[in-house]
């Protein structure tokens, strides 16, 4: 048995404002929906794509207002424009309270006040995104990978992912 719920009860009241699906471009989306917030939505947001999930989630979190946020991978397996309209939501969401991030893309985490760069378990580096790009580091190598213009030649990109870093152990 699939079990449904009306997209309103995704904000618990007396929490729920629909200024907070605007504040995080969710309520992009949820107009477009059928019926609106009151569409229904099956178990596990069935019907909806990752993105708009990731966005109800963040509208959850302002209408909650925690003190301290947890993100895993909050831009993992979304297109480019999703990405765009989550990362503008991330920043509303940790604005004024403490924020602990876990990203692979750098663009969820450029704007953090402390960066902690771990590899095999262990802190290579830390700092600002300023600071880490300064040091050209593990942090700048997966930078440059991430921002590398597209049209330069580059022959090692055929080359493992560990093998261009030189991560060594």
């Amino acid at each position: 048995m699939v079990s449904a719920f009306l997209l309103t009860f995704l904000f618990p009241f007396p929490y729920f404002n629909p200024r907070i699906a605007n504040e995080v471009h969710a309520d992009r989306f949820i107009q477009r929906l059928h019926e609106g917030y009151k569409t229904e939505v099956k178990e596990r947001g069935a019907g909806l794509s990752v993105g708009q999930k990731q966005l109800i989630s963040f509208a959850r979190a302002l209408a909650f207002d925690p003190a301290l946020l947890i993100l895993d991978e909050a831009t993992s397996s979304i297109d480019t424009e999703t990405e765009r309209l989550i990362q503008q939501a991330i920043e509303r969401v940790m604005l004024h309270r403490t924020s602990l991030v876990v990203a692979h893309r750098l663009s969820t985490i450029q704007r953090a006040d402390r960066i902690i760069v771990l590899h095999h378990g262990e802190i290579r580096e830390q700092g600002s995104h300023q600071e880490l790009l300064t040091q050209r580091g593990l942090y700048w190598k997966l930078y440059k990978l991430q921002y590398a213009d597209d049209s330069r030649d580059d022959s090692s990109a055929d080359e493992p992912l560990s093998r261009r870093l030189q991560f060594g152990d």
